[in-house]
């Protein structure tokens, strides 16, 4: 059996438990696979093709932290409007305290709120939540 075999059943079994995972690694891999594959189809000899996998792979790999795709997103939740379905919410706040701080019901419960730490002080009235700390609602006006 050729060796080419072998190296196109990886790469297709790494495409397969990259479309499980979600990342795009397993994908820059496969990709060196191939190219292992396409090496030992050209005659090269095995310390030659493992060469040409892990080349490309690496290459892959590096082209692809440099995309947005590679990236780390290192986000709180508590700001995250796609973790946090609360952001973006209004709520009417009757009164503000001197600590700029209140009470308003929100979803069925009594929250704290207190604004944002780059807002002047603000009157009574509708206010966007911008983040959650814990059981505190930041807010900041619409």
């Amino acid at each position: 059996m050729a060796s080419y075999y072998l190296w196109f059943a990886a790469a297709v079994v790494l495409v397969i438990a990259e479309m499980a995972t979600g990342t795009f690694y397993l994908l820059m891999i496969a990709a060196g696979v191939a190219a292992g594959g396409m090496a030992a189809l050209l005659g090269f000899i095995v310390p030659a093709q493992t060469v040409t996998a892990a080349l490309v792979a690496m290459a892959g790999i590096v082209a692809l932290r440099r995309t947005r795709y590679g990236k780390l997103r290192r986000g709180g939740a508590s700001t995250d409007p796609d973790v946090n379905l609360d952001i973006g919410q209004e709520v009417e706040v009757p009164a503000w305290d001197p600590y700029r701080r209140a009470r308003v019901p929100y979803r069925g419960a009594d929250w704290t709120v207190e604004l944002a730490p780059a807002t002047a002080e603000a009157l009574p009235g509708r206010f966007r939540i911008v983040e959650i700390r814990g059981t505190t609602l930041i807010v900041s006006p619409r």
